[in-house]
């Protein structure tokens, strides 16, 4: 007996976050929107800073240089593989940059900078957007 899937409709398939990021950031990029831009490329920042391999897990270079204390020789030879996140990790570094914003929303507010707060919350805005998800 074959097993038969259902495949889901188009519409219900959805790009994954970062994908969704890189597009947002293309489409506040076209029409010149700092605000979104500076906040998009603040979440994929911190989403490649997460990705990144804590030095201590680097293995020791087999060839060091003659010309350069600590550093290795030879092509490719520092290199490691980036770790692999899950979506849920993803969502939840741009919740925590939007959950920044909101934060220093409010001591922007507490110290009398409304246009400071606002341009903050409108980056947790625009953050919490992509996630589908409203501040």
């Amino acid at each position: 007996m074959a097993v038969v899937t259902a495949r889901p409709a188009d519409d219900d398939v959805r790009p994954d976050v970062e994908t969704r990021l890189r597009a947002a950031l293309r489409d506040a990029m076209r029409t010149r929107d700092v605000v979104a831009a500076f906040a998009l490329r603040s979440a994929l920042s911190a989403i490649g800073n997460a990705e990144a391999v804590p030095a201590a897990n680097v293995p020791a270079p087999s060839a060091t240089s003659s010309h350069v204390a600590g550093a290795a020789a030879g092509v490719g030879a520092a290199e490691v593989p980036r770790r692999r996140l899950s979506e849920a990790d993803i969502s939840e570094i741009v919740r925590a940059e939007a959950a920044e914003r909101v934060t220093a929303a409010g001591q922007c507010e507490h110290a009398e900078h409304p246009d400071r707060a606002e341009r903050l919350r409108r980056e947790a805005r625009i953050l919490l957007g992509v996630l589908g998800e409203q501040e």
